[in-house]
């Protein structure tokens, strides 16, 4: 079975960064598209950034030039690098997978970016 593990939340002040990290047990990995979302407190889940098998990236516009998806393959994880964050990015984060057997979500990991 697909799991998805997340990591590296936390409790941040603005202008911090955060590296979150999605760890995947799956036999094939670097072909699958994956996404990161996030779901504020109280507000529906929105997608922030995605990377294909081929590493082009898309991010939401509240994050560009701040947040950086990227893919390590060899190691079947999946990271997002988060700087200069502010309190509007406080949320829990989730990772997905996409295969041809369906998508696959991760648990998810708290980000709260606060004074």
């Amino acid at each position: 079975q697909v799991q998805l593990v997340e990591s590296g939340g936390g409790l941040v002040q603005p202008g911090g960064s955060l590296r979150l990290s999605c760890a995947a047990s799956v036999s094939v990995f670097s072909i699958y598209p994956m996404d990161w979302y996030r779901q504020p407190p109280g507000a529906q889940r929105e997608l922030v950034a995605s990377i294909t098998g081929g590493g082009v990236t898309n991010y939401v516009d509240s994050v560009k030039g701040r947040f950086t998806i990227s893919r390590d393959n060899a190691k079947k994880t999946v990271f997002l690098q988060m700087n200069s964050l502010k309190p509007e990015d406080t949320a829990v984060y989730y990772c997905k997978l996409w295969t041809p057997s369906g998508a696959y979500w991760g648990q998810g990991t708290q980000v709260t970016v606060s004074s």
